[in-house]
């Protein structure tokens, strides 16, 4: 899961005039690989996924066969790219338009929860009255 906001101020940090982007389109690009005594499988898949009104998005990744996620040794990295903006005003991808994966892990057995970096759009021009220089 991870979120995409509009940075008003083009200051690369979310501020108090930044704000969520619904609707945004993002590409997800997985590769996870779960390594036990038994068991070396890769799995790689590549997703579309819209921010929800509250621009969070969220993919759901199947289990491997017999690897308990939250026990087994995984390698995996995963990459969420900016695809296209709802918003007309916010619509210039920032500085970064990928971001890398961070990996949680969950107590409970088979549940992994795999929280990605923020990404932003910025308007074309920024609004020196609300921002200042």
């Amino acid at each position: 899961m991870g979120f995409v906001y509009c940075d008003i101020c083009s200051n690369n940090s979310f501020s108090r005039h930044s704000y969520f982007l619904p609707g945004a389109e993002v590409k997800v690009d997985c590769k996870i690989r779960a390594i036990s005594p038994r068991i070396t499988e890769q799995i790689s898949f590549t997703v579309n996924r819209t921010t929800n009104r509250y621009g969070i998005y969220k993919l759901e990744i199947p289990s491997v066969e017999g690897i308990a996620c939250a026990e087994a040794a995984i390698a995996s990295s995963c990459q969420a790219s900016l695809m296209w903006s709802s918003s007309t005003s916010c619509n210039v991808p920032a500085y970064r338009t990928t971001t890398n994966q961070i990996a949680i892990r969950s107590r409970k057995p088979n549940l992994c929860i795999y929280s990605l970096n923020a990404l932003t759009f910025r308007p074309s021009k920024r609004d020196i009255t609300l921002c200042g220089n």
